[in-house]
């Protein structure tokens, strides 16, 4: 039975799936530059996100963050921003996978964040 190392990783491919049906779902499938973003960006954090709950490795984090990143600023590099159902779902589903990206970095031991917020004081 699959486990979850993270259930970030899960929520990830949720968003990339959204990402992938946005053009359609929201109605901007005739603007091409928004459309191939929400293409090859959600089928890259797609695979990402699955590899990750596959084979968790502390790159796939990295990768989703920059991911999550790109599709933040996508709309403004790409001239999309005017496309007001583009941007905004472009995005908030950047914002919210960059932040699951730095949640999970930062409680994962292999990740380098070592969950420093969870640490014990040894007592002396």
């Amino acid at each position: 039975m699959l486990r979850l190392k993270h259930w970030q990783d899960g929520v990830n491919a949720v968003l990339a799936a959204w990402v992938l049906l946005s053009p359609w779902a929201l109605g901007f499938d005739g603007e091409r530059a928004a459309t191939w973003n929400a293409l090859i960006a959600g089928a890259a954090l797609l695979a990402v996100a699955l590899g990750a709950v596959f084979v968790p490795q502390a790159w796939e984090r990295w990768s989703a963050a920059a991911l999550g990143l790109w599709l933040a600023i996508s709309p403004w590099v790409l001239g999309f921003a005017g496309l007001r159902d583009a941007m905004l779902g472009t995005a908030i589903t950047g914002v919210a996978v960059l932040a699951l990206a730095a949640w999970t970095l930062a409680a994962d031991k292999s990740s380098g964040g070592g969950g420093w917020w969870r640490r014990e004081t040894a007592a002396h």
